[in-house]
């Protein structure tokens, strides 16, 4: 039963470290792209918009955009990115921001570097509160159970004078 209140925390701060992995990967991919200073002509190919949340009265969209562009080496690249204008529809002409690679990472976002590193840091933040937490819990019910163990097998005898 003990080893519950490890196993959960730690899975725990897996999916946490995962998340930031995943943030700042994807942060630095839009970086990179942005400070390609390659640009192309794409086109809106798909907007759609996925729900999540327990289905009651915590339901959130997110809005999607399908891309497709042409690179400098004539490669063409479909992408899709979370996150962007509800202003942009299907068929509309944006710019595309790319880095070339094996793999070609692109944005239709605008540069923002600021507001970026503001979101990565923001999230990273909350990751870490979310981390601080678990190890916490679990230094606190360490040294609890030390201290007072429980389901322990040891019975104290009660002796009561003038019986």
């Amino acid at each position: 039963m003990d080893a519950l209140f490890y196993v959960v925390p730690c899975l725990i701060l897996a999916g946490v470290l995962f998340v930031g992995y995943r943030v700042t990967r994807r942060s630095g991919e839009i970086r990179a792209a942005w400070n390609s200073g390659l640009t192309a002509e794409g086109r809106c190919l798909r907007t759609f918009t996925t729900t999540y949340g327990n289905g009651r009265d915590q339901v959130r969209t997110m809005l999607h955009h399908v891309y497709e562009f042409t690179a400098r080496d004539g490669r063409v690249v479909r992408f899709e990115e979370e996150g962007g204008p509800a202003t942009t529809v299907e068929g509309d002409i944006v710019t595309v921001h790319y880095a070339e690679g094996a793999r070609i990472v692109a944005t239709a976002r605008r540069p923002s570097r600021a507001g970026l590193a503001a979101s990565t840091v923001g999230v990273l933040a909350i990751l870490g509160v979310v981390a601080a937490i678990c190890v916490g819990f679990m230094i606190t019910y360490h040294d609890m159970s030390s201290e007072f163990p429980f389901g322990d097998d040891t019975t104290e005898s009660v002796t009561i004078e003038g019986s």
